[in-house]
This record gives C-alpha cells, sequence and structure tokens, in this order.
C-alpha cells in the first residue's frame, strides 16, 4: 500500500498545479473596493458625518451608512450626483420630518453645512424645536434652495451674509421666530425665483430694493409686523404671479405700480392698514384669479366698478373694510367668479338680479351691511349654495317665498318675524295711532257721561 501511496501524490500535486484557478473580472474587483471604500471625497465624508451626528441620533452614521451615495448604504432625505471621475457629490440633505432624518433636541444650526461643496438644496423643516438657535451663513455659490420651515426654536435676524448664496433661486424661511428688519441684501439675490418669509416676527418696511428681483415669481411675506407703505418698486416684479403682503400693518394706499404685475393670479392684502381709492389701472391685471382685501380701513368708499373687468376672477374677498354705496350689478360679469365675499361693510340698496346668472358662484356672503329689497335668487340657486349663502345682519332684505331647507338668515317678505320688511312698519305705525285715537274716544265718553250726571 504504501508504494501506491507514493505514486499517488505526485499525480494529485499535478491535478491541482495545472488546475487554473477563476479568473476575478474588473467588474467584480470594482465592486468589492466599492463596498470596502468610500467612493466619495475623505474630506466632504467627514464633514458629512459631523453634520449627521450634530443634528440627528437617529443613527450611527458611520456604521450603518459607510457608503452614503451608495443606493445600498443611503438613507432616505439625501441625494447624490457622480461627476466626471466618478466620485460622488452630496447634492440634496433633508432633516426634520419622518421618513427623512429626525432631529434631537439639542440640534442647533450647522453653518458647517454650507461646506458641502456641491450641496443643491437644503431643507430644515420642524427641526429645531427645543434649543434656540440662529441662522448662520458661510458662502456657497452651489446652493440653489434653501428651506427653513416651522422651527419654533430658530430666532435672531436674518444674515446679511445670506447674499453670498449667489446661486439661491427658492428661500423659504417661513413659520419661525426670526425678527428685526428685512435685510436689504437679499434682494442681490438676482437668481430667486420665490422668496417667503412669512410667518415670522419681522419688521419694518418692504425695502425698496425688492424690484432688483426681476426674476421673482412668487413672493410671501404675510403674518409678520411690516408697516409704511408698499413701495412702488413692486410694480418693476413683471413676472410676479403670486404677492401675498396679507397680515401686516401696511399703510397707504395700493401703488399705482401694481397694474404693471400682468402675470399676477394671487393677490392678498387682507388685514392691514389700507386706505384710499384703489389705482386706476387694477384692470390691467388681466391675469388675476384670487383678489384678497380684507380688513382694510377703505372708509366710505364706493366698492371699484373696475374689478369688473377682471374676467378670470375666481374669489373676490373685500369684507370688513368700510365700504359704502351699492354693490356694482356689473359684477355680474365675473363670469369665473366662484366665491364673493363683501360681508361687514357698509353697502346699501337691493342685491344686483343680475348675480342669479353666476353659474360657478358656490359662496356668497353678503351679510351685516345695510341691503334692502327682495333677494333676486330662485329656488335652484339658493338649493346649490345652501350653508354657503350668508344673507344675514341685512334688515331690510327679505324672500318672496319660503324655500323648505334654505336658510340664507332672512324672513319671508311680510312675515310677522320679520319686523323691518315695509309693510309691517305700516302696521306698527296704524297700531300706534289707532291707539292714540281709541285713548281720545275713551276720553270724551268719560265727559259725555259726567256732564249727564251733573
Amino acid at each position: 500500500m504504501y508504494p501506491f501511496k507514493l505514486f499517488l501524490f505526485p499525480l494529485l500535486l499535478m491535478f491541482f498545479l495545472s488546475t487554473t484557478p477563476p479568473s476575478i473580472s474588473s467588474t467584480n474587483v470594482a465592486n468589492i473596493n466599492n463596498l470596502t471604500q468610500p467612493n466619495m471625497n475623505p474630506h466632504e465624508l467627514e464633514t458629512l458625518y459631523k453634520i449627521m451626528e450634530s443634528i440627528s441620533s437617529d443613527q450611527s452614521w458611520r456604521k450603518s451608512y459607510p457608503n452614503p451615495c451608495q443606493q445600498s448604504s443611503s438613507w432616505l432625505g439625501i441625494e447624490c450626483k457622480k461627476n466626471t471621475n466618478n466620485i460622488y457629490h452630496v447634492t440634496r440633505l433633508d432633516f426634520g420630518t419622518h421618513p427623512n432624518p429626525t432631529c434631537k433636541k439639542t440640534a442647533t444650526f450647522p453653518s458647517l453645512i454650507f461646506q458641502l461643496p456641491n450641496l443643491e438644496s437644503l431643507f430644515f423643516i420642524q427641526c429645531f424645536t427645543h434649543t434656540k438657535t440662529t441662522i448662520s451663513i458661510q458662502e456657497n455659490r452651489i446652493l440653489q434652495q434653501l428651506s427653513i420651515r416651522s422651527n419654533p426654536s430658530l430666532i435672531g435676524t436674518i444674515p446679511p451674509q445670506i447674499s453670498s448664496l449667489k446661486s439661491l433661486q427658492i428661500l423659504t424661511l417661513s413659520q419661525n421666530n426670526l425678527l428685526g428688519q428685512i435685510p436689504p441684501q437679499i434682494f442681490t439675490l438676482n437668481s430667486l425665483i420665490h422668496l417667503d418669509l412669512s410667518y415670522n416676527n419681522l419688521t419694518g418696511q418692504i425695502p425698496y430694493q425688492i424690484g432688483n428681483l426681476i426674476n421673482l415669481i412668487g413672493l410671501d411675506l404675510s403674518y409678520n409686523s411690516l408697516t409704511n407703505p408698499i413701495p412702488s418698486t413692486i410694480g418693476l416684479l413683471k413676472s410676479l404671479q403670486k404677492l401675498d403682503l396679507s397680515s401686516n400693518s401696511l399703510t397707504g394706499k395700493i401703488p399705482q405700480t401694481i397694474e404693471k404685475l400682468q402675470s399676477l393670479n394671487f393677490l392678498a392684502l387682507s388685514n392691514n392698514k389700507l386706505s384710499g381709492n384703489f389705482p386706476n389701472g387694477m384692470h390691467k391685471l388681466q391675469a388675476l384669479q384670487y383678489f384678497l382685501m380684507d380688513d382694510n380701513p377703505m372708509m366710505f368708499i364706493t366698492l371699484p366698478d373696475e374689478l369688473s373687468q377682471l374676467h378670470k376672477l375666481q374669489e373676490l374677498s373685500l369684507s370688513s373694510s368700510g365700504y359704502s354705496g351699492e354693490i356694482p350689478s356689473s359684477y355680474s360679469q365675473l363670469v369665473n367668479l366662484t366665491t364673493l365675499s363683501l360681508q361687514n361693510n357698509r353697502l346699501t340698496g337691493e342685491i344686483p338680479v343680475e348675480f342669479s346668472r353666476l353659474s360657478h358662484m358656490y359662496h356668497l356672503n353678503l351679510s351685516r351691511n345695510l341691503l334692502d329689497g327682495v333677494v333676486p335668487f330662485n329656488s335652484s340657486f339658493l338649493k346649490r349654495l345652501g350653508r354657503n349663502l350668508d344673507l344675514s345682519g341685512n334688515p331690510g332684505l327679505c324672500l318672496m317665498n319660503q324655500h323648505e331647507g334654505v336658510y340664507v338668515g332672512v324672513n319671508v317678505c311680510g312675515s310677522s318675524s320679520n319686523t323691518i320688511t315695509m309693510p309691517l312698519k305700516k302696521n306698527r305705525s296704524c297700531e300706534a295711532s289707532c291707539g292714540v285715537v281709541r285713548s281720545l274716544l275713551f276720553l270724551v265718553c268719560v265727559l259725555c257721561v259726567l256732564e249727564l250726571l251733573f
């Protein structure tokens, strides 16, 4: 047996030596390297980990995501792009709301984030909710969108250094606790197409430099404490489609230059201290679909007839502003109108009968005025609007007939409950006169009886 083993061993050795091991393709080598080596610039990767660790404790970011730009080793809330050298760079980060990384209670604004060299979009939504923090900006010429929204612990002023974000197109700093004046430096960001600073505690005037943002499509400065008149330079924003300045303390008239905003489809000026007549060129806003201007002291002026030329208008709201005079019957030309709110003014006269032809109307509020006469709407119109029709608080209004299941805040003409209609006023006068006559007749009778007795 032993000689046979000696003979078998060389044969086995020759077999193994002659066998070629399986080759490893270049693709497989690349895949192995991708699993073991970062496919990012090491400095950028380290910066990313520092940012994640300072804001969120959802994960052990270094261990859980060794290659965060690879699809197999990434998280929701990060986006990357590969350059020509096959190196990935972070282009978008989202924080604050699930499924994106949530923010820990000690999170503060990370100025380090602007050192990510290819970052294009950055979102902090409901992130800074416990520890007070301020916005700190470092120069970045790549960032295109910055959205910092719904952060109750974000305080302080808007830093003037925000002007160093030269490529910024969308800036949203809404629903925070920012204060102070709007820095004029913002208006050097010529690439801006959307600016939203709403729901903060901003004060002072709207800077006249706002006219520099000629590419602006949306501007929202609502729910702040801005004062002084609206600058006339607003008329330079000829691409503007949405303008919301509501809920501030703006004064003066609507500037005449607003007529140049002929792309405007949404205009909200409600809850300010605006007064005086409307600009003559309002009828030039032919793209306007929504015009909201409630709660302004437009005392003793009539409703502007030129609004009837805004044929695309869908919502017109001019309540609680002290308008007087009659409702223009020309408003019936607003055939696309769905909502008309004129409540709590001093409007007089009758409701225009032509309003019954507004077939798209679903909400009409004329309550708390001084309107009179017969409501001109038929049963079909009344039922279509239902509870979205409010005519209450107009003592002279009445319905010709009772409509079952319809309540609009007025009674049937001549009914006993409608104590302010004309027939009932005559009855009350008659009753008072008849009472006086009866008293006089009774006195005469008493005198006659006394004369007979004595």
